[in-house]
């Protein structure tokens, strides 16, 4: 493990009081339960929900946040109404994040508090995620990043420290299963959140349902193929998704991998 916990610790009580940006994901999971446990009480975590975000895990964080017991508010944001967004450009995340984190500095500004965190790992930072720029433009810190913490790190302590999350599937917003360019509308999103919800109740717990017009890309873990493919399962699969909308259903032989929709992107 390379995550330095002490040195995490003593920034985060440098920085109280200080607000977090909370999805209730693996990553700010634990970094909201170290905060509460060295800034008890200067410790706010701040989740917003939107069109992007499955309603499943807006109430899974607010779960979370009951169970680390840390101060904890919900805002609510359209992001449809930012046409920089809904355009699905290679830069949508870092509008899309402009336009969230700026509600949640808004938020800590009324509280009377400045310093403002995310819980950005190592990791993240060699992906494409133009939405990092953005936290950092809005004074964002990244204490996760500065102490050392890798994704793998993260999910060690929180088992350490018992926290469910510790070996959740990594999250990510629903708007990441559109293609870039590929305008995102309402529609599109709850096809797509339906579909994975769908999945998730027939028993796969990590995958993504990409959207390309009337078809569904399904990526399900490559161990979950031969299962996906049973006569049974896939008839039940098909026949629910073109109720969603989906004209037609497939598989994608690769398997699951984080950020796929980035392999061809080139940013604009």
């Amino acid at each position: 493990m390379t995550g330095n916990l002490i040195l995490l610790e003593k920034k985060l009580e440098n920085l109280s009081p200080f607000v977090i940006a909370f999805s209730g994901g693996v990553d700010s999971t634990f970094l909201a339960a170290v905060a509460k446990r060295v800034c008890p009480d200067t410790s706010i975590a701040i989740t917003v929900a939107s069109q992007f975000v499955a309603s499943r895990e807006t109430q899974f964080a607010k779960i979370m946040a009951r169970e680390i017991g840390i101060n904890h508010t919900c805002l609510d944001i359209d992001v449809l109404q930012f046409s920089d967004v809904t355009q699905n450009s290679s830069l949508r995340c870092y509008y899309c994040k402009k336009h969230i984190f700026s509600l949640i500095k808004q938020k800590a500004k009324s509280l009377g508090i400045s310093n403002l965190i995310h819980a950005v790992n190592l990791d993240d930072l060699n992906d494409y995620r133009p939405g990092l720029k953005a936290a950092e433009e809005l004074g964002y810190h990244a204490p996760l990043v500065e102490a050392g913490f890798t994704k793998q790190d993260i999910r060690v302590a929180s088992k350490k420290m018992r926290l469910q999350t510790w070996n959740m599937p990594s999250q990510s917003c629903l708007a990441t299963r559109i293609p870039y360019d590929d305008p995102i509308t309402s529609n599109k999103l709850a096809m797509v959140e339906q579909g994975e919800a769908v999945l998730y109740d027939l028993g796969f717990k990590h995958t993504r349902v990409r959207c390309h017009g009337l078809l569904a890309r399904i990526e399900v873990p490559s161990e979950s193929i031969g299962l996906f493919l049973g006569e049974e399962i896939r008839k039940k699969i098909t026949k629910t998704f073109q109720k969603i909308g989906f004209n037609y259903t497939s598989i994608d032989v690769d398997g699951y991998k984080t950020g796929k929709m980035n392999i061809v992107n080139t940013p604009k």
